[in-house]
């Protein structure tokens, strides 16, 4: 079985720095086998790759590859604990909240770019249960917000 890392290589994928946090917050925060990642959004080289609501500044499919973005600044978050992935038992859970117009219904659409990534990248580990919610509004006019929770094993 191909590590995690090299999953991500064949797909064409690299993950970012770990983003700094923009306040008085920390990135990540464990809490006996649990690690809870603060909000992350789709910035890559510390700007806002994705801004604006989907259903009039993005589309449903701009929106998942934000979601898309997003996991990958949570798992570049994650990695950051142990150094590596080899503690990583399992994501529990994954909160999406999606900048949408009002009314904007499609936001399991969307979050599925999350939830596909994880899958494809970290095969069952990858499987959580989940939140998909459409908001009025995110930081810095982000597309798309992800928020996670991991397991790891051992210390």
């Amino acid at each position: 079985m191909s590590s995690i890392q090299e999953r991500l290589e064949a797909k064409g994928l690299t993950l970012p720095e770990p983003p700094e946090a923009r306040g008085n917050y920390l990135p990540y925060v464990v809490a006996g086998n649990l690690v809870y990642l603060s909000g992350t959004l789709p910035i890559a080289d510390g700007q806002i790759v994705y801004a604006g609501k989907v259903g009039r500044d993005q589309t449903i499919e701009t929106a998942y590859q934000a979601a898309q973005l997003c996991i990958l600044n949570a798992l570049a978050n994650l990695k950051t604990p142990s150094g590596n992935f080899a503690r990583l038992s399992k994501i529990v859970h994954v909160a999406g909240y999606v900048n949408g117009i009002d009314g904007f219904s499609d936001s399991p659409k969307v979050i599925n770019g999350a939830s596909d990534l994880l899958a494809e990248v970290l095969g069952d580990q990858g499987r959580h249960s989940r939140l998909a919610v459409s908001v009025n509004g995110l930081p810095l006019d982000a597309t798309v917000e992800t928020h996670l929770i991991a397991e790891l094993t051992g210390n």
